[in-house]
């Protein structure tokens, strides 16, 4: 394949078009594919960055089933990213990691129009080092939470640590646990939900549950307490896909409390945000080879929603 670039490329995503996709303009589609705004994709064609085959292809091709596309991305710019004096909430520190309870309300890591107030601006301040491995934007970051969900994450301070860590995330033998407050009576004490994520047709910022063409992910609840009209669960993900217990809960009928994504309707509690808290985390230490288990305290938002509920105050 052939790009009319001026040689600036970074990797090559390639997307393959399903029957449900034939008929949208190309900017919009691989926009939403990629996750980036229409304006960003139709520069990316204008200079010659989509091709299937030998063919460049222009904004408003009309994608058909079964288009292989491959969009050449540019080697992101580097930016200097400034570290910031912000308390952090450390729960175990070595040469090696850091383990953190984030408070809910911080993004994880710079992204474009939020380069500042982020996890990694006070992680830059915080420590000497980081993993490399993510780049500039996001060093240290092994996974992320999303930034109105609370909890416990670790930080790779070196790339062998982060290495380490990936590999334990990608073959499960990390492991993850959430606690969460649903709506609705959750029927059943515990369950699976093995059902595919992908981005949502409608609203790129969104992901949903469809029946092919998206990626593996499950998820394993278990309820904790009921109240009728509320439900405590535990999550553990067998997965890490974007947004992927909010999506899970929802498409089972229960979804987060407080959710602003999927579930905007309003509810008796102070919550700004799902009611969702990466509760425990366990891993093997990438450097002594110890099994390692750490918990992070229940916010207070969601600890006076549990105190109400099993008051009856709602």
């Amino acid at each position: 394949m052939e790009f009319n670039t001026d040689g600036n490329t970074g990797e090559v995503e390639k997307i393959i078009a399903a029957e449900e996709d034939a008929g949208q303009r190309l900017d919009i589609y691989l926009a939403m594919k990629l996750d980036v705004s229409r304006s960003n994709m139709q520069k990316l064609l204008e200079d010659g960055r989509v091709v299937r085959g030998t063919k460049v292809l222009k904004a408003n091709y009309k994608v058909r089933a079964g288009d292989e596309f491959a969009v050449a991305l540019p080697e992101p710019e580097p930016l200097e990213i400034q570290p910031e004096n912000i308390p952090l909430d450390i729960i175990f520190e070595d040469e090696d990691v850091v383990v953190i309870n984030k408070k809910r309300g911080m993004v994880v890591h710079p992204a474009p129009g939020n380069y500042t107030g982020t996890l990694v601006n006070a992680l830059l301040y915080h420590c000497q080092n980081l993993s490399g491995i993510n780049n500039v934007i996001r060093p240290g970051i092994v996974h992320r939470l999303d930034k109105d969900t609370s909890g416990i994450m670790i930080v790779a301070k070196n790339d062998a640590a982060h290495i380490s860590l990936s590999e334990q995330i990608q073959s499960k033998t990390a492991r993850r646990s959430y606690i969460a407050i649903v709506r609705g009576n959750v029927k059943d004490d515990s369950g699976t939900v093995s059902a595919q994520i992908a981005r949502d047709k409608n609203d790129r910022k969104k992901m949903s549950v469809v029946q092919s063409g998206g990626r593996d992910a499950v998820t394993d609840y278990e309820v904790l307490e009921r109240f009728g009209r509320f439900t405590i669960v535990r999550c553990r993900l067998r997965t890490g896909r974007t947004h992927q217990i909010r999506v899970h809960m929802e498409y089972l009928g229960y979804p987060l409390v407080g959710d602003p994504k999927y579930s905007p309707m309003k509810v008796p509690f102070a919550i700004n945000g799902q009611a969702l808290h990466s509760q425990v985390l366990e891993f093997t230490h990438p450097r002594t080879g110890e099994r390692l288990h750490f918990e992070a305290v229940i916010p207070e938002d969601m600890q006076k929603i549990i105190t109400r509920l099993r008051n009856g105050q709602f």
